[in-house]
């Protein structure tokens, strides 16, 4: 497999191949010089149709770490603004002889397309596209679910850690979510159990089908106390009707509030509060959660960098990540 395009194809070795190799790439986070050589003549384009910030510096950020140039090309101010199509702008590319595209999208599907149309010859990596998938973000969660499991559990190393027995409650605007899906695919692949949490109105059509367990009470779901805690961002720009009364009641309903921080910490239960960012505080989150210890959200911002160079490398220069296979080796990747 030479693309990222979904969680759901990555095997279950395959996942810790690029999950382990993220953690050795993480080392390089902590050195005086944050470099790599492992890509020094490569051509990275990070090809954005939709706002971002986060995901695009993160993109940026691991593929200069690991000494690749960068290309970041926006579509507001470019030629898409005036009408150019993909397939163009992807030829585009083509004859700037890209080895790789990370590319998002507001069109389900479009990495998929650039992938196997033949209009450009590079490896392309899925970084959102519509109500999809978002796999680099469900593989950071994952990075960071192992290391909290290390935690909890007095390890002194994640290599090899999977999500086996891990229980995961999913809470929030489940139906305009790529990052919902992705990680669902990745977390049961790794033996995770996952529950979602919504009001019914934001579950998507067919979720009964999905290997996932639905409950509308976050009160419910939170008790026993599950190891982990994904609040999602309610989506108000994907919405175009009243999926939900007022901003009040839902933070009431399906917010991680005060409360029930303090009741988690009351119960000395062991969950990790975890968010996928940006934050609408005082809507799914309070500030009470966002900057609780029990937080990871900054964890899975530095995470986000050792999994993207863990992917540029294994797709560039490393393993085929459709196989199983083991994480370079140390003295290859770190120098």
């Amino acid at each position: 497999m030479r693309h990222l395009l979904s969680t759901r194809e990555l095997s279950h070795a395959a996942a810790l191949t690029v999950l382990d190799t993220a953690d050795q790439m993480a080392e390089v986070g902590h050195r005086s010089v944050k470099k790599l050589p492992a890509l020094r003549g490569r051509t990275v384009v990070n090809l954005f149709f939709e706002d971002s910030t986060r995901t695009r510096i993160s993109f940026e950020t691991a593929a200069k770490r690991l000494s690749a140039d960068v290309i970041n090309f926006s579509a507001k101010g470019s030629s898409v603004s005036k009408g150019e199509s993909l397939k163009d702008t992807a030829q585009t590319l083509a004859a700037m002889s890209a080895d790789a595209v990370v590319i998002r999208h507001s069109a389900s599907g479009s990495p998929q397309q650039l992938a196997e149309s033949g209009w450009i010859d590079a490896a392309v990596v899925n970084a959102g596209d519509g109500t999809h998938e978002h796999p680099t973000q469900a593989l950071l969660d994952a990075m960071t679910l192992r290391q909290h499991r290390a935690r909890t559990e007095g390890r002194e190393s994640t290599r090899g850690l999977d999500l086996e027995g891990m229980h995961v409650v999913i809470v929030g605007d489940v139906l305009h979510s790529r990052v919902a899906r992705s990680d669902l695919w990745l977390f049961t692949t790794l033996g995770a159990r996952v529950t979602f949490v919504a009001p019914p109105t934001l579950l998507p059509v067919g979720i009964t089908d999905w290997p996932c367990e639905v409950v509308y009470s976050l009160d419910q779901a939170l008790d026993p106390a599950p190891d982990a805690v994904m609040m999602l961002r309610v989506q108000r720009e994907r919405m175009h009707a009243a999926f939900f009364p007022t901003a009040q009641e839902y933070a009431r309903e399906w917010g991680l509030t005060p409360e029930r921080v303090a009741a988690l910490d009351t119960a000395g239960a062991p969950t990790a509060i975890m968010h996928p960012g940006p934050m609408n505080r005082g809507l799914e989150i309070s500030s009470a959660a966002a900057d609780s210890p029990r937080s990871t959200v900054l964890d899975q911002v530095r995470n986000g960098v050792s999994v993207r160079m863990s992917v540029l490398y294994l797709l560039l220069a490393g393993d085929d990540l459709g196989a199983p296979s083991t994480p370079a080796s140390p003295g290859v990747l770190i120098p």
